[in-house]
């Protein structure tokens, strides 16, 4: 792992950042001496580790957690030699979910190591859902830099946070699995497969604002300024005004009195934060306004929620447990509330195109210009 102040997003393109990256080399057989009686280890043999699927998942994933981590000057070079300690899984793991775990930021040490690791993979089960099932990752394994263990796990918080990062479908490689026996070393061989098969049926649909993001750039801030104007037509009533759609939503304050204005709520001071002064008390407005907005049809949930964030500050309200990504009705995007507190430009015009779509003017004088695509 290297950590690097960059002066932006210019200096370096991810091509040939990735192009830095040097990959391990293909990993021998054990010896004998290796392995305890009775163990089982699964090794890639070099032919599973040159296979160019495999590779291309291991450059989409580095590039997909340095572009995540950019805000906090970390790179990732090697997914074997980079995530086994915990240091940047507990990094992104905040960072995908706005939730700030209580552990050691540098452990130096072996145990201390071990301990941060399997305090953050407890967190990520719990926010993957997974707790009480078989997983193919475990601490040991992370710890141990099982680079078949690691990739699924990240493979894993990716479909979960990520849905659209583009993974190479169909990913499998042979692996062969060694046990020490009492007669002597014993193999056999497997394929493991770390992706989904790539279907039409499977690939999810189109999101405009991807598309809009992709192919028409230059676009963006017009549907910015639109929607800016729009905001601030129905927050004008209340003397206030938007003049960075980027930043102003993220505490969810802006937000939640919008959709006030907007849907007819009148909110009490109790239930939400005023004047928010920490992630978690702006993570409870933004997913206290993502609900609001569920409930009146505009937001659905993807996933079977287990319940909504408890009010913080109050016994056993923080950590809050797990919830499900909110989802656009009709659309495949899922923005979560930390999307929005991370102050994610296209999560927020998500949420905001919602309101626009249903409570846009009805009547445009000539010369205006358009609004966000419908």
């Amino acid at each position: 792992m290297e950590e690097a102040a960059r002066a932006g997003k210019g200096e370096m393109e991810p091509e040939s950042l990735y192009n830095l990256l040097q990959l391990p080399k293909a990993e021998g057989m054990p010896a004998e001496v290796e392995l305890p009686q009775g163990e089982r280890k699964k090794y890639l043999p070099p032919t599973s580790r040159g296979d160019p699927k495999f590779k291309e998942l291991q450059k989409v994933l580095v590039e997909w957690i340095n572009a995540k981590l950019l805000p906090e000057h970390i790179v990732v070079r090697s997914l074997e030699e980079d995530i086994f300690d915990g240091l940047i899984l507990h990094h992104l793991f905040q960072m995908l979910t706005g939730l700030r775990l209580e552990v050691e930021e540098m452990a130096l040490t072996a145990p201390n190591q071990r301990r941060k690791l399997e305090t953050v993979l407890e967190a990520v089960n719990r926010s993957l859902q997974v707790e009480g099932q078989p997983l193919p990752w475990s601490m040991e394994a992370i710890f141990s830099k099982d680079l078949l263990a690691t990739l699924h796990l990240l493979v894993a918080l990716a479909k979960r946070f990520q849905p659209d990062l583009p993974l190479p479908p169909n990913v499998q490689v042979e692996v062969i699995t060694m046990e020490r026996t009492k007669s002597g070393l014993k193999s056999e061989k497997s394929v493991e497969q770390l992706t989904e098969s790539g279907t039409d049926k499977d690939q999810p649909a189109k999101d405009v604002f991807d598309e809009l993001f992709k192919l028409a750039p230059e676009k963006v801030n017009a549907v910015k300024e639109a929607i800016v104007s729009f905001v601030n037509q129905n927050l004008g009533r209340l003397g206030l005004s938007v003049q960075n759609l980027d930043t102003q939503f993220a505490d969810g304050v802006l937000l939640l009195l919008l959709i006030g204005q907007l849907e007819g709520f009148f909110l009490h001071l109790k239930e939400f934060y005023l004047t928010p002064t920490s992630p978690a008390e702006m993570l409870h407005n933004v997913t206290l306004a993502l609900e609001l907005l569920k409930d009146e049809g505009l937001l659905s949930y993807p996933l079977n929620p287990e319940g909504s964030h408890p009010v913080l500050g109050t016994a056993g309200g923080w950590p809050p447990p797990p919830q499900p990504c909110l989802g656009l009705t009709g659309g495949p995007a899922a923005p979560c509330p930390a999307d929005i507190v991370n102050k994610d430009t296209k999560s927020t015009l998500r949420v905001l195109h919602g309101l626009y779509r249903k409570h846009k003017p009805k009547d445009r004088a000539n010369g205006t210009p358009h609004g966000p695509p419908d």
